[in-house]
């Protein structure tokens, strides 16, 4: 293939890759110092692009030379959000995650697929006690915050108001976008674990503060049944007014999902899959999409929908989770 040929092919697939709204010459203009004259003599393939802006389209624009080159290998380039952060805040991580989710909004045609081994991260900030259990719970014993060492779960002493509010503005951008889940009933047993495990070690400032917690974890399982009836998705105790983005909520029997997430934005697909618990691998790579996406919809066809239709087995699916979170309030004889 010409060195001409890749180039254009590598702007032809910038200007695919960003959302309609946005420049690819202004972006790099700005990208490389140069003028709008000589970004356009590069698109066009009149003047070579050099290695160093090669470099640094790439890295800006988080694009694989392996795909531009089509090398045949099971090479996938991935992007780590925060991979550099030492000791990152976990408001800061709701941050990025904001950004990510108004980045997908800003697409015309947009939709999430999520195959759930866990309740989807934002879901916990649907009510306040919830999401400060699980900030200080992210923040103690899984990030190892400095200031939480020796510490015990109060609601009184950490409400973590900000990151809860954060978390409102991250399910608000949620909500614009359609979405298909794929639940099993095992998808609470982490956060049922990690409220015991509070409980049991004495990590609970009082028992209010654990039937404070409790009763939180109930009403996102209740509000998660109004949405799969409804088959919508909106914040609780907002009116009908206005866009709700539909939601397609599947029970799988069959196997326990990994929280890979798909996403399809206009003409492309992006993959996500996590790791180190909180942390989260994005790719654009068609070749990796299109493995996932056809798993993923393998496992829909043996799945049940209960959204809008199957009142029985949704009924069932959810009271078998509140039943679930009801044994954490039973006393453990020893």
């Amino acid at each position: 293939m010409e060195a001409n040929e890749l180039q254009l092919q590598l702007f032809n697939h910038l200007k695919e890759s960003l959302p309609q709204h946005l420049s690819l010459v202004d972006g790099l203009c700005e990208l490389l110092d140069l003028s709008p004259d000589s970004v356009y003599r590069r698109i066009r393939g009149e003047k070579p692009i050099t290695l160093n802006e090669l470099k640094r389209i790439c890295e800006h624009y988080h694009f694989s030379i392996d795909q531009l080159l089509q090398l045949e290998n099971e090479t996938v380039l991935f992007q780590a959000p925060g991979v550099t952060s030492i000791h990152g805040e976990h408001y800061d991580y709701l941050e990025g995650m904001l950004q990510q989710f108004k980045y997908f909004n800003s697409f015309k045609t947009k939709e999430i697929q999520y195959l759930c081994k866990d309740v989807p991260f934002w879901y916990f900030y649907l009510f306040p006690e919830m999401a400060a259990f699980k900030t200080f719970f992210w923040s103690r014993t899984i990030n190892n915050h400095p200031s939480l060492a020796n510490k015990k779960f109060s609601l009184h002493e950490f409400p973590f108001h900000d990151c809860y509010l954060l978390g409102q503005q991250l399910l608000h951008e949620f909500n614009e976008i359609p979405s298909i889940e794929l639940w099993n009933l095992e998808s609470i047993n982490s956060t049922i674990n990690q409220v015991a495990y509070y409980k049991d070690a004495g990590l609970f400032g009082n028992r209010d503060d654990f039937e404070a917690v409790v009763a939180s974890f109930l009403r996102v399982i209740d509000h998660l049944q109004v949405q799969a009836e409804n088959g919508v998705k909106f914040i609780p105790g907002t009116s009908d007014v206005g866009y709700r983005a539909p939601l397609h909520f599947y029970v799988n029997e069959l196997i326990l999902g990994n929280n890979t997430i798909l996403i399809s934005l206009d003409n492309q697909r992006i993959s996500t899959v996590t790791y180190s618990v909180l942390s989260y691998l994005m790719t654009k790579d068609e070749r990796f999409a299109g493995k996932a996406y056809a798993t993923f919809n393998t496992l829909l066809s043996r799945a049940t929908l209960i959204s809008k239709t199957g009142e029985k087995d949704r009924n069932r699916f959810f009271n078998a989770l509140r039943d679930k979170v009801d044994v954490l309030r039973t006393p453990v004889h020893r």
